[in-house]
């Protein structure tokens, strides 16, 4: 077999099937939108209203949620399909190995690892800050030397609570998809309830005067304003990752997608039109805008629990992302093109193997290093999964091999390609260095496919 062949060769969904058995299918479609809520709706809700309606929007950030969510809504429904016609772990890169050839599923795989180890280890950073200062408020003090990345000249050595944090969520993993999953569904109820209790008290201080002018940037901050907010949904796509452990998933799985980014979306909007309406949109460009507001108006209790808000956003987003993370990896190691043995399961079910790999890379990251010049990576990496995975709808619908009774995407074939388009056209919007960074890491990840992964694929069997 030539090397062009041996690149491009296709993988089975039937064995795929097979070899994902040993998974329980625990979940059904509240776990799912749960698990998304948790993803999506972190500390950002308390943080991107405010300072793009400042810088870019004014209070037509309304307006700008909602477009980015059209444009989300398209990637999720071509997830929706492909989950509902495959489900099997691995989401993005199982689905390219089987539509595109094993290549084109290396490469989304090494997208996601990115996406999954960067954004976590740069939240851990974030809900250590946000603990310490938690502490604070009690007149606890941690010693400098443990309160930051390796930075001798600044005093710090470790970042001791990022560490702690990823070592706790990994723990929990660990005891089973269902318990994790039970603990994740009561922070997310915790979360939204805080968030409705802002929108409550809120809304008893709104000023419809400081909704005017509603767009100050005209209609052109509606849209950049979309590019800045694009990112506060990107998790989505892990849900797909646990298709392999859910419940009827060809009807499951489209509801957990579509039903995450419709409930997300609703509270995006709804604290974007509350905190526009509490404060000036002027006014707004500070680190906790929400809290700021809610000081303004002398409800420093509430403003108090939503850092507790923020605290559980960040713990559930770091939970989900850290189990797509690891059942990336699972997936990975049962084709071969990582260890073997990345693809065992413990007692409970769980690929502990794969937890602790992504552990110990997390924890490295978000306890030693430096992440502020890497978070933008994690965006290009989920960018180029939504471009392939859009795309991929195409070739899905003509494979007579893998039937599909459950979600389609409508207007074929229209919507899967505007769906490419505008993804590809938010990565242009990029930074430069971002992309050049991320060409080195595409690089180290074919050279690691070509001298590992293609010698020591399974698919080498059945040549």
């Amino acid at each position: 077999m030539s090397l062009v062949s041996k690149m491009f060769r296709k993988e089975s969904l039937d064995n795929y099937m097979d070899q994902d058995s040993n998974l329980k299918r625990t979940m059904g479609a509240w776990d799912l939108i749960a698990m998304g809520v948790g993803t999506v709706i972190g500390a950002g809700i308390f943080i991107l209203p405010g300072t793009v309606a400042a810088t870019t929007a004014g209070p037509g950030i309304i307006f700008s949620f909602i477009v980015a969510t059209i444009v989300c809504s398209l990637s999720a429904m071509c997830y929706a399909e492909f989950s509902s016609s495959m489900p099997v772990a691995g989401s993005a890169y199982s689905y390219g190995n089987v539509v595109f050839g094993e290549i084109v599923g290396w490469v989304l795989g090494w997208a996601l690892v990115l996406e999954y180890t960067l954004s976590v280890a740069t939240v851990a950073v974030g809900w250590s800050a946000y603990f310490q200062t938690f502490l604070g408020g009690f007149g606890i003090h941690i010693p400098k030397a443990l309160s930051g990345f390796y930075d001798p000249s600044k005093g710090t050595y470790v970042n001791l609570f990022a560490i702690l944090i990823v070592l706790l969520i990994s723990f929990i993993l660990t005891r089973g998809t269902k318990s994790s999953t039970r603990l994740n569904n009561i922070i997310v109820v915790i979360k939204v309830l805080i968030i409705i209790l802002f929108l409550v008290v809120g809304a008893f201080y709104v000023k419809p005067s400081n909704w005017n002018p509603l767009l100050p940037f005209g209609t052109a901050g509606i849209f950049h304003g979309a590019s800045a907010v694009f990112f506060a949904y990107l998790g989505f796509d892990c849900v797909s990752s646990a298709a392999s452990e859910v419940k009827n998933p060809k009807k499951n799985m489209p509801i957990g997608i579509l039903g995450t980014l419709f409930i997300c979306t609703i509270l995006y909007v709804l604290v974007s039109l509350v905190l526009t309406g509490m404060v000036h949109y002027k006014e707004l460009n500070v680190a906790d805008p929400v809290s700021f507001a809610l000081q303004l108006v002398n409800q420093n209790a509430v403003a108090g629990i939503i850092a507790v808000g923020a605290l559980a956003g960040m713990f559930t987003m770091m939970l989900t992302m850290i189990y797509g993370g690891s059942r990336l990896l699972y997936s990975m190691g049962r084709d071969g093109l990582l260890p073997r043995h990345l693809h065992k399961v413990n007692h409970n079910n769980v690929p502990h193997h794969s937890v602790l790999i992504v552990t110990i890379v997390i924890a490295v990251m978000s306890g030693f290093v430096s992440l502020d010049k890497l978070a933008s990576l994690v965006n290009i990496g989920t960018l180029i999964a939504f471009i392939v995975i859009s795309l991929g709808i195409l070739p899905l619908r003509k494979r007579n091999d893998i039937p599909n009774q459950g979600f389609q995407v409508p207007w074929y074939p229209y919507l899967p390609i505007i769906s490419a388009a505008l993804s590809f056209l938010i990565a242009t919007q990029l930074p430069l260095d971002t992309v050049l960074t991320a060409l080195v890491w595409f690089a180290l990840g074919l050279v690691l496919y070509f001298s590992y992964g293609m010698r020591h694929s399974t698919m080498n069997k059945n040549e």
